[in-house]
């Protein structure tokens, strides 16, 4: 039975963050949303520009490393946006320290790296919780909903499409980008949120088989993939995923199509109801007009919800949504996606390693 420190009253959450580059400021606008319960006091970075820039917008306290940081901040826990491959010994430093830790996505970018942090957490006895905010929008809300419900009947078959862009001058703006070590690829990195509703929303994977490519980008890794998947339940479908769309994002979605309903969620980012059509009315579909929103992100607006349930988790008032055990699951469909790939054979899920 894993123990966590008592909650925190009578104060603010106090948040560090460490890497305050592209994602971070979602972070920090995200906690200024909470400024009644939460407050970010210390940064930190080796890019001594992104950091000074990061001091000025916030007026949290710098620091040029994470090592640094730790030994003087007063934060009940720190937020990773720094390079994925960093994430599990930046995960287990911080919880030797005995600070809660909020990771970006990926979690990890290989899978012995997600154990070891979910344990090193169970080990210090703090959280790990794992952003996930896609989860609360309010169109995937809606969708998640009718799913639990059942309203769909069987489901019988499910598409997922991530057609962006992203141009070799993105990828030559840090070298960490678009390596193994540190990025991983379109599945891995751009589409991570979206491998994360083949889970949560449709339910466990029994199968897959997948095929990537480096295909217009100077990179490591792929620029290109699909899949193909089949769940415990019989559904059958795919994703599709690619960051060579031209001339700019065109969307992301996700189609079920079910004994009683059939449903599209597109979008550039999920964020549009396109079809909604079940054989039994529901009071849910009253919000299916107000559920779609305009967005210019990829993001979309998911952060200060997901803050929100970590202050309440912080505070005692509810349990986490997406913790490390959570994040392992879609971490573990990542995995099997290159395995297929790379291997070129249908992978089982659970991982037999």
């Amino acid at each position: 039975m894993r123990t966590f420190p008592g909650p925190i009253s009578g104060r603010n959450i106090r948040f560090a963050l460490a890497g305050t580059g592209r994602i971070a400021q979602n972070h920090f606008a995200a906690i200024g949303q909470h400024g009644n319960r939460a407050e970010l006091v210390d940064v930190c970075d080796v890019d001594s520009v992104a950091l000074a820039n990061a001091v000025e917008k916030t007026g949290a306290r710098g620091h040029d490393s994470l090592k640094t940081m730790l030994a003087n901040t007063s934060a009940d826990v720190v937020v990773l946006t720094t390079p994925s491959g960093l994430h599990s010994a930046q995960t287990r430093q911080i919880a030797a320290h005995g600070l809660h830790v909020i990771t970006e996505k990926p979690m990890a970018t290989r899978w012995q790296d997600g154990i070891d942090m979910v344990r090193a957490c169970d080990e210090a006895s703090v959280r790990l919780f794992v952003v996930k905010q896609n989860r609360r929008n309010a169109t995937l809300q809606l969708l998640k909903r009718a799913v639990d419900q059942k309203r769909f009947g069987r489901i019988y078959m499910v598409n997922v499409n991530v057609f962006w862009t992203r141009p070799q001058e993105y990828y030559d703006a840090a070298k960490w980008r678009g390596t193994w070590e540190f990025d991983g690829g379109a599945f891995m990195n751009q589409a991570s949120h979206y491998v994360d509703l083949l889970d949560w929303i449709i339910g466990p994977i029994e199968s897959l088989q997948a095929y990537t490519g480096t295909l217009g980008r100077n990179i490591e890794v792929e620029d290109t993939g699909v899949v193909s998947v089949k769940w415990r339940s019989g559904a059958m479908g795919s994703m599709n995923v690619t960051m060579l769309t031209y001339p700019k994002n065109l969307e992301g979605s996700i189609t079920i199509i079910g004994e009683h309903g059939t449903v599209r969620i597109g979008g550039v980012a999920v964020n549009e109801v396109q079809h909604w059509d079940f054989a039994e009315p529901h009071e849910d579909d009253s919000q299916v007009a107000t559920a779609s929103y305009a967005t210019t992100s990829v993001y979309g607006f998911g952060h200060p919800l997901y803050y929100d349930n970590v202050i309440k988790v912080l505070r005692g008032e509810t349990d986490p949504e997406t913790d490390g055990r959570e994040g392992l699951k879609s971490l573990e469909t990542l995995i099997g996606i290159y395995t297929s790939a790379r291997d070129g054979r249908r992978v089982n899920l659970p991982l037999d390693f």
